[in-house]
């Protein structure tokens, strides 16, 4: 806590951004009646109004927290994840986003029954949705709760609880129609509360004249103490300074000094740091200014390059695959709207991304003790009341904290419409009330995983569903609207091998099953980095299994493929709307 009136703030601005969003929700769903409003609010958004909605929830507390906080641990290789965020439209916009919308399909499992003709392949398609949506959910309201617990002091179960229940009632309330609104006006948010602490940050950090690669490492800019929450490893190369009460080492200690080299802190140890200490930095970041400016030392642990490539994969491909994402581009009028919108969408992440950037190399400067802790997640959190300070300070972290809780809301609208949408429409009837009730299933079973779960630093658990949206939905979409030999078969077989390899190694990285002692290890680091294997086998498997079994292609392909690609005005295009 940084003291009552800071608290004071933050809670204000945590309120307000909790109020617009109910409200706007609200005013938005009064327009929701049939099941198409519900679904792609009856195709009618346009293309500059749904670009702002998919950047508003494509946002998530990855890009708002994680980005900065990986940029300040691991540096020049922490670059790759916006990059790739972005990046991952130019895809959607090449192959999927025009095809996809002319299908006329109103879901990822629609479309799989479109192109395939077979009930079994929407069934799979719609079990793979629910699972990176939930998987996906669950660090939105693990970070949640930590933004809430740190900005206001309370339990980090009652923030994903509450988050949650914002959410639920948002889309219970009018779906896609009513989340549009609340996107909307959320990008505008989170880009205000992380552009304007970067600005002041960059006008007081030109006057400061220090260089965020300077120390090796970074060192205290005042006396600090640091809570270790969860067992961490350390590398210490400067002692001078610090001290330790509690487990070290699984040793018992009190206001012991340390030694130089590589140290586990318990849960529960607290650091003292003297002003001018150097920080000690979790195992396997970069010690000195030279390896943080430097690429190709990858983000921790063992296998550098391969972590890097599977990154890149993972990021790259996985945006194609995002139910959340995907959904949005049906509510277009047409293919030529759709294609648009995906071009806004990559000017819009452009702009934002370049606010995290700076704050992440800030954050080396003037919060360094969040290498520490293994979780970096809270710099952007706290680097306005350790940078400015008095008044100043505190308004930029309460914007700061408005902008995160839109983030966690934003995104986990998008998340949950889309498993409501999934669950209504194939174990539902498809109707409002099925819709609705879906969303609060939806909604609640991820709250509950999201408390039991291990919590990791928000872009890693983001980089590993969005593994598994490569692994899976990717090359469904890419294939089935590229290649006409895939077949049922096929695809249910890449979406089984995919979704179980990359699903299975995600479960066990967000479990925490996987040891630390064990990173520098090939089973271990595949597991943290799945894409690049589990990716090239899904592709594989869908094309092996469909050669196979070419004799079982659906009849009627050339129309298919014609009102994929054929422009709308030629008449071939059909719309696959849910019975109201």
């Amino acid at each position: 806590m940084n003291g009552s009136g800071s608290d004071i703030l933050n809670a204000v601005a945590v309120l307000l951004a909790a109020v617009v969003t109910i409200a706007v929700g609200i005013y938005g769903g009064r327009r929701s009646r049939t099941t198409s409003d519900f679904l792609v609010a009856s195709r009618s958004v346009g293309s500059r109004s749904n670009a702002t909605a998919i950047t508003g929830e494509y946002l998530s507390a990855a890009s708002f927290l994680g980005v900065a906080g990986y940029v300040a641990k691991f540096g020049a290789d922490a670059l790759w994840y916006p990059v790739g965020f972005t990046a991952g439209y130019l895809g959607l916009l090449m192959f999927v986003a025009a095809p996809l919308r002319r299908s006329g399909a109103y879901t990822v499992p629609d479309f799989a029954e479109f192109r395939l003709s077979s009930a079994r392949a929407r069934r799979a398609a719609m079990l793979v949705v629910v699972a990176i949506c939930v998987l996906y959910l669950i660090p939105q309201f693990q970070g949640a709760g930590l933004a809430l617990q740190i900005l206001l002091g309370i339990p980090a179960w009652v923030g994903a609880v509450g988050v949650g229940l914002i959410v639920i009632i948002n889309v219970v309330s009018g779906g896609m129609r009513s989340i549009t609104f609340v996107q909307a006006i959320q990008y505008w948010l989170k880009l205000t509360a992380i552009a304007i602490p970067a600005l002041v940050l960059l006008a007081a950090f030109a006057g400061d004249r220090s260089d965020p690669g300077e120390h090796a490492p970074p060192r205290m800019r005042a006396a600090t103490t640091v809570d270790i929450t969860l067992d961490v490893k350390v590398t210490i190369t400067d002692p001078t300074g610090i001290t330790a009460d509690g487990q070290v080492d699984g040793v018992a200690v009190h206001a012991s000094a340390l030694t130089p080299g590589a140290h586990t802190l318990g849960e529960g140890t607290t650091l003292t740091l003297d002003k001018g200490a150097a920080t000690p930095v979790v195992t396997g970041a970069p010690v000195t200014g030279a390896d943080w400016l430097s690429s190709g030392r990858g983000l921790g642990g063992g296998h550098p390059l391969y972590q890097v490539l599977s990154l890149i994969v993972a990021t790259f491909l996985g945006t194609m695959g995002l139910p959340h994402v995907l959904v949005r581009f049906y509510t277009n009028p047409d293919g030529r709207s759709a294609q648009r919108t995906a071009l806004t969408v990559i000017a819009l992440l452009w702009l934002f991304y370049l606010f995290p950037l700076i704050l992440g190399v800030f954050a080396r400067l003037y919060v360094p003790q969040v290498l520490i802790t293994g979780n970096a997640d809270a710099a952007v959190l706290l680097m306005p009341a350790a940078a400015i300070g008095g008044l100043g300070g505190r308004l930029l972290a309460a914007l700061v904290a408005a902008g995160a809780v839109a983030a966690f809301l934003a995104t986990s609208s998008g998340l949950l419409v889309s498993v409501a949408g999934a669950l209504s429409t194939d174990v539902l009837r498809g109707r409002v009330r099925d819709f609705r009730l879906a969303a609060v299933i939806g909604g609640a079973v991820p709250i509950v995983l999201s408390l039991a779960a291990a919590s990791l630093e928000l872009s890693r658990t983001v980089g590993l569903v969005f593994a598994v949206s490569a692994s899976t939905l990717c090359p469904l979409l890419v294939l089935g609207i590229w290649w006409r030999g895939l077949t049922a078969a096929g695809a249910i077989a890449g979406l089984l091998v995919g979704g179980l390899s990359s699903g299975i190694a995600t479960s066990l990285a967000i479990a925490g099953v996987v040891p630390d002692d064990y990173l520098g290890g090939w089973p271990a680091i595949i597991v943290g980095y799945p894409a690049a294997v589990t990716v090239p086998l899904c592709f594989v498997t869908m094309i092996v299994v469909s050669l196979a079994t070419h004799a079982a292609l659906p009849s009627g392909l050339s129309r298919t493929f014609a009102r994929m690609h054929v422009p709308e005005r030629l008449g071939m295009g059909v719309e696959r709307l849910p019975e109201e």
